[in-house]
């Protein structure tokens, strides 16, 4: 029951495949429940809103933020703000589910913020590597989804991420998706006493 009901919190630098191994999860593990960030970027070709985020204006996003209904904000690439809306997590724990949250380092930090401050429910971080940094660099200039300038600050972006790995209970290395996706998916539903890792 209680143990069931475990917090999974993923992240890692940019470009890693944290949504494509999230993606794995949410289609072959239907018991897990998955959080959809709200952002205020617009959608890639192919994103589905209330599917893979909520779609949201600044204005919606400010009010968002003041009422309290985020457990976790923040600007990334200094350009969009992405964030998890409160209630959706906290339902899925009490009804016993094994929740993911698949978000950036700077919300994963203030997960564990407020988690420690509201005594919340536990939660175990986790950061996904890739394999190496060259392997990074490929997949992020391989989806073509971003312009030079855009690749250069999720680069810099990258190099300061990857240094926070210490900061996480387990680090799960994304040579293979399934192969990581399953490796999480153990780590959701493992009994949550003694020690992880």
């Amino acid at each position: 029951m209680a143990e069931q009901s475990r917090l999974v919190v993923l992240a890692g630098p940019t470009a890693v495949g944290k949504g494509t191994v999230a993606a794995a999860i949410r289609d072959e593990h239907p018991d897990v429940w998955y959080s959809v960030s709200a952002t205020t970027r617009p959608p890639r070709p192919g994103e589905v809103d209330g599917v893979h985020y909520h779609f949201v204006s600044d204005e919606e996003f400010d009010r968002m933020v003041a009422e309290g209904e985020l457990l976790e904000w923040a600007t990334v690439h200094r350009v969009a703000r992405y964030g998890t809306p409160r209630k959706p997590v906290e339902a899925a724990l009490a009804a016993g589910r094994p929740a993911l949250l698949e978000i950036d380092l700077q919300g994963a930090r203030q997960v564990r913020e407020t988690l420690n401050r509201d005594g919340g429910p536990e939660a175990l971080f986790v950061f996904l590597a890739p394999p190496s940094w060259e392997e990074l660099v490929r997949r992020l200039v391989g989806r073509g989804t971003e312009s030079e300038e855009e690749r250069e600050r999720r680069l810099e972006t990258a190099r300061v991420e990857l240094a926070a790995e210490a900061e996480f209970d387990v680090t799960i290395v994304n040579r293979e998706v399934h192969d990581a996706a399953a490796q999480l998916v153990a780590l959701m539903t493992a009994p949550s006493t003694d020690s992880e890792a």
